[in-house]
């Protein structure tokens, strides 16, 4: 009976590591999907606009905290949209939702707290062409 035991002990780590893993998808893949180039942000509050040449769609998350060493946690990655919350050791945190119309047109939703005061922002985000 003991014999048994061990070899059931045994076996069942070995059979979890030959099975086989379901294939899962990129993080965060609406925004890989979304075309390179020159963006324009307008902000929808008060219409002031900025460019950016988006090499990675990932900059869209941190509109407030244009930084790197900022830790990310998904909350939500579906094809249309995804939210991520972000923190930024000494400078602050945030929450951005962004909402993909085509892949040339986002809305981007962003709220935290940046050079320590609160912040809500809207924008839309449209490829305009070529860097």
């Amino acid at each position: 009976m003991m014999k048994l035991r061990l070899a059931f002990i045994m076996a069942v780590p070995a059979a979890l590591l030959v099975a086989p893993v379901a294939a899962q998808a990129p993080a965060l893949a609406m925004l890989i999907e979304l075309e390179r180039g020159s963006w324009q942000i307008r902000d929808r509050a008060d219409g002031a606009t900025r460019s950016i040449c988006l090499g990675d769609a990932t900059q869209f998350l941190q509109l407030r905290h244009p930084r790197t060493g900022c830790s990310r946690y998904v909350i939500s990655d579906t094809a249309a949209e995804v939210t991520v919350h972000y923190t930024c050791p000494g400078a602050g945190h945030g929450r951005t939702t962004i909402r993909r119309e085509t892949n040339r047109l986002v809305q981007i939703d962003t709220q935290g707290i940046a050079g320590g005061a609160p912040f809500s922002d809207a924008y839309e985000a449209r490829r305009m062409g070529s860097c």
